[in-house]
């Protein structure tokens, strides 16, 4: 257990950055993190880079 609230807060930042840094999608293309999921025809999901265009599912 914490020895304070500090020591508590600062935990749980350290693991929020670490599970945003492990899900965070990039381009396998140009490497940008600005990537939006879509709806694919099928019904599946797909991805798009909006930097460079490139898509991917």
């Amino acid at each position: 257990m914490p020895a304070s609230i500090l020591e508590e807060v600062g935990h749980l930042l350290g693991a929020a950055l670490i599970r945003d840094t492990a899900t965070r999608l990039s381009c396998p293309s140009c490497g940008s993190a600005h990537v939006a999921q879509v709806l694919g025809d099928n019904g599946g999901i797909s991805y798009v880079c909006t930097a460079c265009g490139h898509s991917w599912s």
